[in-house]
């Protein structure tokens, strides 16, 4: 059933949320990038479902061809330092924070200048891990109520479950990124949310509707840590 009171409440009324979403790009060359299949479609999704609540936006993107409500700040991006740094910028005052971005995991330690050519069979890169933008904001001396993604193609839980613990995160949602028709570049998502109190399976639904409940759930959560 879909959730059309969601545009009629205030359960987020007054409360700054920031969301990263989409994938980012590392640049090789001036031609050339490493990136991933994030459509950036979920993030859109939950920031939309957080204004209907009332919340006030602050959305940061990767590269990704979607718009944003007039009334959401969307600030556009392509790495992962650029999306780390906008996010250390915007994060004072911001009551929840989600990374729903698929940032690349690494960044080539020099960029060539010039196109790489096509001249040996072989092509050898050295990478550099970016910064953990979610553990980042995790554990900040006064964070904000964390919530971050784990995309998975195995393991599912047991990862998500890890990443909760060592990351130091309120609540993570865990998505098998493995299925034809869920999780990257499609319309449809599943989700296991994942806290220290308990998990709560989302089941395959449109991303739409999905972001709706999990903007709901997470509202929940926050105000259990912060009651008013």
């Amino acid at each position: 059933k879909e959730l059309n009171t969601l545009n009629k409440t205030t359960l987020l009324q007054g409360k700054r949320v920031l969301i990263t979403a989409g994938p980012t790009r590392e640049p090789l060359d001036p031609v050339r990038y490493l990136t991933n299949k994030s459509s950036g479609k979920m993030g859109y999704a939950l920031a939309e479902a957080a204004r209907m609540a009332g919340a006030k936006i602050t959305l940061v993107s990767g590269p990704v061809p979607l718009t944003c409500h007039p009334d959401i700040q969307c600030i556009h991006v392509e790495t992962g330092k650029t999306m780390l740094n906008t996010v250390m910028e915007n994060v004072s005052n911001t009551d929840i924070f989600i990374a729903a971005a698929a940032v690349v995991d690494y960044h080539v330690e020099e960029i060539s200048q010039k196109k790489i050519k096509k001249t040996a069979d072989t092509l050898d890169l050295h990478l550099i891990k970016n910064i953990d933008i979610l553990a980042t904001v995790a554990n900040l001396p006064h964070p904000p109520f964390t919530v971050g993604f784990a995309a998975e193609t195995h393991n599912v839980l047991t990862f998500a479950r890890k990443k909760l613990k060592e990351k130091k995160v309120n609540l993570i949602l865990a998505n098998d990124v493995s299925q034809k028709h869920a999780g990257f570049d499609a319309e449809e998502n599943a989700i296991t949310a994942i806290w220290n109190r308990g998990e709560d399976a989302f089941p395959l639904s449109k991303k739409t509707l999905l972001a709706q409940h999990l903007i709901e759930f997470i509202a929940q959560r926050y105000y259990e840590k912060n009651p008013t």
